[in-house]
């Protein structure tokens, strides 16, 4: 058994889930230490909205009597997780982040839940989400911000909108978590909290029973401190839902093991162009800079790409496409001066309704040209790199709540693409800084070959916020 709960709770997912299925470790003792070091620092941190503790206990209990016996369902057995407050459990209460539903209950079970717990996995709660997703910089006026972990002096930027899976596994308050990426949702929130965050091609992972910003747009993903973690947990993710008929179109994806440790010999990389640097601060900028050489020095060639469009126009694009398809969705909820709509989000829902149809049909065809020009230039490339964010988190109280972080991710879903962040570094004052590495659509086997490369010659990844306990 483990020394401490501190120990086993980083334990990485991966080594979490082989010691597990040895008999090594009991589920009930990995479920006990978890849902501990909630009680311990989930007062101060606030990763989460509901702690399933009861319930968790007995499926570890369940778990542990089912690998004893020989009845394990598969290799992620008694591993516990924590998932977005976007996604519905039958019974449950899922509020989307807002206090407008605060006593929703979910009608049914998403789709991705019903994977994860099929393959024995162990919901230990909800985490906090920015309301209705709608946001990138990780706050929530009425249900309450996540403290991100690695500054417990000031509270600062924790990135959204998956704002409370980010602080949970950061803080070891989960071994991995699930998020949601509209623009950013899962990337964000992974730069500033020290993670390995997938953007999953829109159609790869269903989104039935997940609750909607903007469904042209949403991607359900895993966030992990590791890329190697961040894997194993996205091949339980994808496949096939008649409920969702965009995964009945996506390819199947091929297997992660075949490719994933073969390093980055001979790919090509290229880097983002001169002009896109404006914005960064200069240590982004330099863990960026070194990103790319240590890429380069595993053998990756390092090459200039021109792209069709800016990545600022490619966020204005996604703002539009996003404000119109919310406020279909809860234009109605931001109307009302009587509901409790965080101050932040109401504004940036609001404008859809000015969005007109001819408006919102010009938004896509402008997408549809767009991914066209993009993948054209993509041919001779096999990712594109950029920082995640850029500026490491932020004080809450300096937040201009008129803009948006995601100024690298939200190009990624305009062009339905998919993407990994990883760390690459830290600030002076010991701030998360994150590499952004783009592939073309259904390539996330190649993100992670990528990403995975680079974590075998660098230790960003493996450092936790000091201080909690």
């Amino acid at each position: 058994m483990r020394s401490s709960n501190t120990d086993l709770t980083y334990l990485p997912a991966h080594q979490l889930a082989a010691e597990i299925a040895a008999r090594h470790l009991s589920p009930v003792d990995v479920v006990e230490a978890f849902l501990a070091r909630i009680a311990a620092l989930d007062g101060k941190l606030h990763a989460y909205i509901d702690v399933y503790g009861d319930d968790a206990r007995l499926a570890a209990e369940a778990a542990d009597k089912a690998i004893r016996s020989g009845h394990s369902v598969g290799p992620l057995h008694g591993v516990p997780i924590a998932l977005k407050d976007l996604i519905d459990l039958e019974g449950r209460v899922t509020t989307g982040g807002s206090m407008a539903w605060r006593d929703r209950h979910s009608p049914v079970t998403a789709t991705l839940a019903r994977k994860l717990i099929a393959a024995g996995m162990i919901v230990l709660g909800k985490t906090h989400t920015v309301e209705f997703a709608m946001g990138g910089w990780g706050t929530n006026e009425h249900l309450g911000t996540p403290w991100n972990p690695w500054d417990l002096e000031t509270p600062r930027t924790p990135g959204g909108s998956s704002s409370g899976t980010g602080v949970a596994v950061a803080s070891g308050m989960a071994p991995w978590g699930i998020g949601t990426d509209t623009g950013g949702s899962v990337r964000l929130p992974a730069s500033w909290c020290n993670l390995s965050g997938l953007k999953t091609t829109i159609g790869r992972v269903s989104t039935y029973g997940i609750l909607p910003l903007a469904p042209s747009l949403d991607t359900p993903g895993p966030m992990a401190r590791s890329v190697e973690d961040a894997a194993l947990l996205y091949s339980v993710m994808p496949g096939p839902d008649p409920l969702d008929p965009r995964t009945l179109s996506a390819p199947q994806p091929r297997d992660l093991t075949a490719g994933f440790r073969r390093g980055v010999k001979g790919l090509r990389l290229a880097r983002m162009p001169l002009g896109e640097r404006d914005g960064c601060t200069p240590e982004v900028l330099a863990a960026y800079d070194a990103a790319l050489d240590a890429l380069g020095r595993l053998g990756a060639e390092i090459v200039d790409l021109a792209l069709p469009c800016r990545f600022a126009d490619a966020t204005r694009a996604v703002g539009r496409i996003i404000a119109s398809e919310a406020y279909q969705l809860v234009g109605k909820l931001c109307d009302d001066p009587a509901l409790p709509i965080d101050p932040a989000v109401r504004p940036r829902i609001q404008p859809g309704a000015r969005i007109t149809a001819p408006d919102y049909l010009a938004a896509l065809a402008e997408r549809d040209a767009m991914k066209r020009a993009f993948l054209a230039a993509f041919e001779e490339v096999d990712a594109l790199l950029t920082p995640t964010t850029q500026t490491p988190a932020i004080p809450v109280d300096s937040i201009d709540q008129s803009t948006t972080p995601a100024f690298f991710t939200r190009f990624v879903n305009l062009l339905e693409l998919c993407a990994l962040s990883v760390p690459d570094g830290f600030t002076a004052t010991g701030l998360p800084l994150s590499l952004h590495i783009i592939c073309r659509p259904y390539d996330e086997a190649t993100a992670l070959r990528i990403g995975w490369a680079y974590q075998q010659a660098t230790d960003w990844h493996e450092r936790h916020p000091a201080g909690l306990t």
